[in-house]
């Protein structure tokens, strides 16, 4: 087995010390190391984690990643439509739940046949992590050399590889909700690209603007592209916990997370992890428009959903109704003025910009651009 100390010291000595992870047993005591001795994020389930550790990669960090192997088949989504267009790398940690052979519960029989066919698949590098420490240095640097290189990689991790390394004493994170503004009077029904517009107008010299997939990130790249924006493709849901990543680790920069509503019901577990750690940076806005538009216009559940009510009740300080770009600007310019976490709704007119282009440069191109922005 390895000492997990010396393993987790050997990655910090490579510069590995931002985790996400989501639990498992076998992977328990690396997990425990990371929360006791490293920037450790509990996300609630691996799609997210892997979208947390991009934004943090964005930010400067390398980050690691920690899940199940079950959990892979939730993380397909960012690691195909994120981190590769992105060309995003991360240090990965699956465990081999059902290795063949190997007598495990029923619900992990077929996942230990195919997970390193997935990783394959998905045109990740991997390794079996090796249990002789001289060894695991040596897939170590393999692993950093494929990271310096913006790629992917996993070690895919046996049972009882790890020794045990208790978990210290946590400390639990308490964030309440302060103001939290319900739907009081008509919303106004202002477009998507108006909308943006004026957030767009709104910026400081160092925000950074995130579009959710879709029309959303198109409009955004029309009102204005510019440096400090990136435009999500794919990976739908992400947005927020991308931004949760980079507002974590560029604390100097104002991190401004632009949804849909369908993305957000996709994910909507993300609200409780942007809540628990409620980085102060981080302004989430949610437009609204009841529509899959991007797909043709088709409903939503989002009519149905009391979003405002839920991102209080997961801890946004602020949590907001706007009913009119009025309301928008003035609530935007109240977050800028007195940072915390902030939620802000606002229903929108169904449709978008006629003739609707799309960013010119490709996903990594935004995205090397943007970290000269945030290194500026």
């Amino acid at each position: 087995m390895i000492n997990t100390k010396e393993f987790g010291n050997e990655l910090k000595r490579l510069g590995f010390d931002f985790f996400v992870g989501v639990p498992c047993s076998f992977l328990k005591n690396l997990i425990n190391y990371a929360i006791n001795e490293c920037d450790y994020i509990a996300a609630t389930n691996e799609g997210e984690a892997v979208a947390v550790a991009a934004g943090a990669c964005v930010g400067g960090k390398k980050p690691v990643v920690i899940m199940q192997n079950s959990g892979l088949t939730n993380a397909v989504s960012p690691l195909v439509s994120l981190n590769y267009p992105f060309r995003l790398p991360v240090l990965g940690f699956v465990s081999l739940r059902g290795e063949p052979g190997i007598p495990d519960e029923p619900q992990h029989e077929l996942m230990g046949y195919i997970t390193t066919e997935m990783l394959e698949l998905m045109n990740i590098n991997w390794e079996y992590l090796s249990t002789d420490f001289e060894q695991v240095k040596k897939q170590l640097i393999r692993a950093h050399s494929f990271f310096q290189n913006n790629q992917p990689f996993f070690f895919v991790v046996k049972k009882n590889t790890f020794e045990k390394e208790p978990l210290k004493e946590q400390k639990q994170l308490s964030n309440q909700n302060i103001t939290k503004i319900m739907n009081t009077k008509e919303n106004e029904f202002p477009t998507r690209f108006e909308s943006l517009k004026l957030i767009n107008s709104l910026k400081g010299e160092k925000t950074v603007q995130l579009a959710t997939t879709g029309k959303t990130g198109r409009e955004l790249y029309e009102v204005e592209d510019a440096a400090n924006n990136l435009y999500m493709v794919g990976s739908m849901g992400c947005v927020s916990s991308l931004g949760l990543g980079l507002a974590m680790t560029k604390k100097d920069h104002d991190i401004v997370v632009i949804e849909g509503d369908g993305a957000l019901l996709m994910r909507m577990g993300s609200l409780a992890t942007n809540g628990y750690y409620a980085p102060k940076n981080l302004l989430h806005i949610l437009l609204d428009n009841n529509t899959h538009d991007s797909t043709g216009g088709q409903l939503t559940a989002s009519h149905n959903v009391q979003f405002v009510d839920i991102a209080a009740a997961s801890g946004y300080v602020n949590s907001i109704h706007i009913h009119s770009l009025t309301e928008l600007e003035a609530y935007i310019n109240a977050w800028k003025n007195d940072k915390q976490l902030t939620f802000l709704y606002m229903n929108i007119a169904k449709g978008s910009k006629e003739n609707l282009g799309r960013p010119k440069l490709k996903p990594h191109e935004v995205k090397e651009r943007l970290k000269v922005f945030l290194d500026g």
